[in-house]
């Protein structure tokens, strides 16, 4: 098959001719129909995060069941899927007490001396979290996958796989936001723009949109954003402060910046919560008031959303085909495989919410 592959970090991905290999016993075979290009594969590629390489990046992603192993009960062919990094063993503590996107078990993964899901040649080509969804297949064990409803467009439900999963999980499980709170987002890129419509889900008072570009900022209004801040034109915190008359309940910080992580947690109201949700560098730190905890302002982190995918991601479904979700407007562009490569170009610019690669292109 045809995927993507990192050689070297950082390093451009170059379309190869890679193998795959048959589904074991609780492993799927899914045909990719749609992959999100997301930062998250940038920070690999960038090297602000390490990976073993040569690897097939990619993690958002839908497609079609082609083969199971001979202990899948859970899917069979022809099935349609969305792919979730945030695979789940179901027996550690932490799949026992409600939150699977923390498992940490290793089991759901090949054993090292067996022969590897991809391959080039006789050699191993490192999977990437679980899934390497810039390929034309993809083998994962069956808890990296959740069935859907097949009127689901599938570049649409790619979208799911992560950046509307993290982005509206952030606001339903990590903040918990309630009616009438007010809220602040940092960076209206595509994980940006889902915490902004998961707010107006939720009933969010005030909905306040903080980005540098201007077309971001019209897109987030269009997205539930009832103010808009352009960092540009003055301090960001004072201005969120004055709009929301001494801080908001929540702030979340959707880039993965120093800066804008310190900035999250100083537009926060006394007993306020700022969410970190952007993949701040490796070996970066960041400096906050103590003081501020004497106000009971709290900082914490949001994994993919503290999701449930399998629970989570059919509701979104659901959203999206009553008419509730906004994923169209998340598509900025569709592309080949081939593009991948000036889709993250496109990515480091600024200007667009999401690339996603089509295989039938």
């Amino acid at each position: 098959m045809k995927a993507a592959v990192l050689r070297a970090i950082p390093g451009q991905l170059e379309v190869e001719d890679i193998t795959i290999d048959k589904p074991g016993p609780h492993e799927v075979l899914v045909r990719t129909a749609a992959a999100g290009v997301c930062h998250s594969d940038l920070h690999f590629a960038e090297g602000k995060y390490i990976y073993p390489t040569p690897c097939v990046l990619g993690h958002e992603s839908a497609g079609v069941v082609e083969a199971v192993g001979d202990q899948v009960s859970y899917v069979q062919p022809g099935d349609h899927v969305i792919t979730c990094l945030s695979v789940f063993c179901g027996s550690c503590q932490h799949c026992l007490s409600g939150r699977p996107s923390l498992c940490e078990s290793t089991e759901t993964q090949r054993d090292p001396m067996g022969p590897p899901r991809l391959s080039k040649d006789g050699a191993p080509v490192w999977q990437f979290l679980h899934l390497s969804s810039f390929a034309e297949q993809i083998l994962t064990h069956e808890h990296g996958l959740v069935k859907i409803n097949k009127d689901m467009p599938l570049d649409r439900a790619a979208l799911i796989g992560c950046g509307v999963t993290t982005g509206l999980g952030a606001v339903f499980r990590t903040a918990r936001v309630e009616p009438g709170q007010t809220v602040a987002v940092i960076g209206c890129g595509g994980i940006g723009l889902n915490c902004i419509q998961g707010a107006a889900i939720a009933g969010a008072g005030r909905i306040i949109a903080v980005d540098r570009i201007e077309s971001k900022l019209k897109l987030a209004e269009s997205f539930g954003a009832t103010d808009l801040v352009d960092a540009t034109k003055g301090d960001p915190i004072m201005q969120v402060q004055e709009l929301s008359g001494g801080g908001v309940d929540h702030a979340f910080e959707a880039i993965g910046l120093k800066q804008t992580a310190e900035q999250a947690f100083a537009m926060l109201k006394r007993g306020g919560t700022a969410t970190v949700i952007g993949m701040i560098p490796m070996g970066t730190s960041i400096e906050l008031p103590g003081t501020d905890f004497l106000y009971e302002k709290k900082i914490q982190g949001s994994n993919m959303g503290s999701n449930r995918f399998r629970i989570d991601m059919p509701r979104f479904v659901d959203f999206y085909l009553a008419g509730r979700l906004k994923l169209d407007e998340l598509v900025s562009a569709r592309i080949g495989l081939g593009d991948i490569n000036e889709a993250f170009d496109a990515m480091r610019q600024g200007e667009i919410a999401r690339s996603v690669v089509m295989f039938d292109q």
